[in-house]
This record gives structure tokens, C-alpha cells and sequence, in this order.
């Protein structure tokens, strides 16, 4: 009969390769990563100029503010996803390290939904159950992501309106 040891090496070992091999098999724009490959862009919403990091592609949607700290949304930047055409556009808080609120427009800079304060999912469990249901919007072909606070410090509503400037 093998002793515990003999059970746990290989079970361990095991456990290691299968993550690294998770690790290097994420798109190259998804990894934790200081440079974070985004471009930037100009937007205005309503009378406020905001730079924003643009996430134009399936790599970059994927990868998003995952990682990240509060201090890359400082000063006014956000997080403008893209889209080709209006949809169903759901976000997913996986791997998010701060609370932010999330802004959903229509194809003409239209506001289609707002939801504020989203927590993130950080703890295993939350990170094993993390979903997107309930923070989506049908119609939206823009989703702005900005630091929490954000939409009731600058009175954005479902009357506000989303300029781009150059994305």
C-alpha cells in the first residue's frame, strides 16, 4: 500500500505542469503583464475629456482590467471595449482586483445601461463561480469600464452621452 507521500509527489507534480501549461497557453495579451499592450484613445463623455485604454480585439476584451490595480484607472482613464456592431454584451469581474462601474452605449454613443460599484471576483471560490449575469446589456456596442464612483461623482445617467474623439 503506497504511503501518503508516494500519493501527494505525483499528485503535486501533476498539479504544477497542468498550470503552467494553463499559464502559456493564454493568448499572449491576456497574461499578467505590466505592459498590457492596449492602445490608447480619447473619448468625451457628456462635457468630460477621458483618455482610455482601448480594447478593440478578442485578446484584448478577454484580458481587459484583469490584474490590474485601482491606479491604472486613475486621473480620468477608463477601459472602452469595442465592438464590430450592437449586442448582448456581458463583462466578466474574473480576476479584477477593484470595484468599478461599467457603462453600456448603443452604436451612437447612446447609453444603454449602467451598473455601479461591480465588485470583483477575487477569492477562489468567487473566482470558480465568477459570472457575468446580471452585469450585461443587450443593444450596446461600447462598454466603458471606470473606477467606482465614477458615474455618481460626474452624474452620468441614462441621458449622458458618449463622444469618440479618436479610438
Amino acid at each position: 500500500m503506497p504511503t501518503r507521500l508516494q500519493v501527494l509527489i505525483p499528485i503535486s507534480v501533476a498539479a504544477i505542469i497542468v498550470g503552467a501549461a494553463g499559464m502559456l497557453s493564454l493568448p499572449s495579451e491576456v497574461k499578467i503583464d505590466a505592459n498590457s499592450n492596449f492602445l490608447m484613445g480619447t473619448v468625451q463623455l457628456d462635457d468630460k475629456i477621458l483618455q482610455v485604454y482601448i480594447a478593440d480585439t478578442d485578446p484584448r476584451r478577454m484580458r481587459g482590467l484583469m490584474f490590474e490595480t485601482a491606479s491604472f484607472l486613475a486621473d480620468d482613464k477608463g477601459m472602452l471595449f469595442v465592438f464590430d456592431g450592437p449586442g448582448n454584451r456581458s463583462m466578466w469581474m474574473k480576476n479584477m482586483q477593484f470595484h468599478i462601474d461599467i457603462i453600456w452605449f448603443n452604436e451612437n454613443g447612446n447609453v444603454v445601461s449602467i451598473q455601479k460599484n461591480v465588485p470583483p471576483c477575487i477569492t477562489p471560490v468567487e473566482v470558480m463561480t465568477c459570472k457575468s449575469d446580471g452585469v450585461s446589456a443587450d443593444n450596446a456596442q461600447y462598454v466603458l469600464e471606470m473606477i467606482s464612483g465614477y458615474v455618481d461623482e460626474h452624474s452620468i445617467n441614462e441621458n449622458s452621452q458618449l463622444e469618440l474623439i479618436s479610438i
